[in-house]
C-alpha cells in the first residue's frame, strides 16, 4: 500500500498538525492548572483547547485556500465544523455533567454500602469520564488555533512570506 498519499494531503497534513497542537496545549494548560501532568489528556477529550474545533476548523480553511469558497468540499468542511463545535459545547458537555452527577451519585452510595456492595456497585457502574464536551470558549480557542495553523500552512505550501 503506498502510503504517500497520506502524507501529499494538505487536508490530512493540518488536521493531524491541528490535532497534535491542541493536544499538547490542552495537556500543557492542565499540567499548569492542576501542577501535575497527566497522560491522559495527551489523547482525552475536553479541555482548553478543543482538538475537534481545531482540526474542523484548520480543514475547513486549508478546504478554502485549495478550493475555493464555491467548492462543495469547502460547503461540506464548513456544515462538519458547525455540527462538530455545536455537538462538542451542547450534547457532549451536557454528556460529561451527567456523568458528573452519575459518579457523585455513586460516591454517595459507597458511604452507606459494605464492602461487597462497593465491589459490586463499581462493576455495575465504573467511574464515568466527565471530561467530554467544551464550555463555548474552548472551542473558540480551538477554532482559532485551527484557523492560524491553516494560515501558517498555506504561507508554507505557497512559499511563505521569506521564501521557506
Amino acid at each position: 500500500m503506498d502510503l504517500s498519499i497520506l502524507i501529499s494531503n494538505p487536508l490530512i497534513n493540518i488536521s493531524v498538525l491541528s490535532w497534535a497542537a491542541a493536544q499538547l496545549l490542552k495537556t500543557l494548560v492542565d499540567t499548569v492548572k492542576h501542577k501535575q501532568f497527566d497522560r491522559h489528556r495527551l489523547a482525552g477529550a475536553g479541555g482548553m483547547p478543543s482538538s475537534h474545533s481545531a482540526v474542523t476548523c484548520s480543514v475547513l480553511l486549508t478546504s478554502y485556500y485549495m478550493y475555493g469558497f464555491n467548492s462543495p468540499i469547502f460547503a461540506l468542511s464548513f456544515v462538519l465544523a458547525l455540527i462538530v463545535m455545536y455537538d462538542a459545547t451542547g450534547v457532549r458537555w451536557a454528556a460529561g455533567l451527567h456523568a458528573k452527577a452519575i459518579n457523585h451519585i455513586v460516591e454517595y452510595l459507597e458511604q452507606d454500602t459494605s464492602p461487597e456492595g462497593r465491589r459490586a456497585l463499581h462493576e455495575l457502574i465504573p467511574k464515568l469520564n466527565e471530561s467530554l464536551g467544551h464550555r463555548v470558549r474552548e472551542a473558540i480557542c480551538g477554532a482559532a488555533l485551527g484557523f492560524v495553523i491553516a494560515m501558517i500552512g498555506h504561507f508554507v505550501r505557497q512559499g511563505g512570506v521569506y521564501g521557506f
